[in-house]
């Protein structure tokens, strides 16, 4: 579920930091596994920006429920094709659903990512 206005009172730095709680998940593209650059700037900034705080934490829950999903799809590669399918699908999701929730934490938009499970309250 996604609010469609501003919440007032988020600074630049704020809404810059609750941005890169979603951006720093496409670390995975240089080796580093998606949940750590959300789990560090969040651990970093959680207790300074309380908008960092509820996005880092929505970060980091949906991107442990990509790695969740993946571990799922990985045995039906060997009994189904579907799974190699599915994998790309979900790749192609995370990147989507990250960039749409970046822009929207960018303009103080507190964003909730579909299908995620909610580990870390």
């Amino acid at each position: 579920m996604t609010t469609n206005a501003p919440i007032e009172g988020y600074s630049k730095d704020e809404r810059m930091w609750g941005m890169l709680c979603h951006l720093t998940a496409f670390a995975t593209f240089v080796g580093i596994p998606s949940f750590v650059g959300p789990l560090v700037i969040w651990l970093i900034k959680k207790e300074e920006f309380p908008f960092v705080d509820d996005q880092g934490k929505e970060s980091l829950n949906f991107q442990l429920s990509m790695w969740i999903y993946g571990l799922i799809c990985i045995p039906l590669i060997f009994f189904f094709f579907l799974g190699l399918l599915l994998l790309f699908a979900l790749g192609i999701a995370d990147i989507i659903l990250v960039i749409m929730a970046s822009l929207k934490a960018n303009e103080g938009i507190p964003y909730r990512y579909p299908f995620t499970i909610r580990l870390i309250k």
